[in-house]
């Protein structure tokens, strides 16, 4: 069962097989402000929501950005990548 305390973006897609989350790692080498971004960048959010998930990722470790079909998943992944953010795909 998913933690329900991690925030994350639900694809409104069709999810074909399993869904699975991208799961952002916290990172060391960027500021705070060009993490926020990329996620925006990745998942079409506002300042707010991708404030929310970085600051999770910050004080967690780690943080949900998305759920939602393999492909999708493996999109908002390589964004997050672009500027070498640590991600991982995993199965719900």
């Amino acid at each position: 069962m998913p933690d329900t305390s991690t925030i994350d973006q639900v694809s409104t897609g069709n999810i074909i097989g399993n869904p699975h989350n991208v799961v952002l790692f916290n990172d060391e080498h960027h500021s705070m402000e060009e993490v926020a971004a990329q996620i925006m960048r990745a998942i079409s959010c506002d300042s707010m929501r991708a404030a929310a998930i970085m600051l999770e990722a910050h004080s967690k470790g780690r943080a949900i950005v998305f759920t939602g079909g393999l492909e999708r998943c493996e999109l908002v992944s390589s964004i997050l990548e672009e500027i070498r953010l640590g991600t991982k795909i995993e199965a719900v």
